[in-house]
């Protein structure tokens, strides 16, 4: 499996949250932690991306885990 480092530019537009906001959730463990690369630091595209549907799952808990993608009926 190839997994994309992101980096905040991209972390920002994906998650639709501002710097500030990314690492205060770093801070409180509820964000992927940065990699290291070298003297950089990015995450991995698929941590972020689980995030993004662990948020989704919680602010729809009346939504089957198996429908998540389905819209309408």
């Amino acid at each position: 499996m190839t997994d994309r480092i992101l980096r905040m530019p991209q972390v920002v537009e994906m998650v639709g949250l501002c710097r500030a906001s990314i690492y205060n959730k770093m801070r409180d463990e509820a964000f992927p932690r940065q990699v290291k690369l070298g003297r950089l630091s990015g995450w991995l595209e698929s941590e972020v991306q689980d995030w993004i549907r662990e948020q989704i799952r919680l602010s729809r808990p009346d939504l089957p885990t198996g429908d998540r993608h389905r819209h309408g009926g």
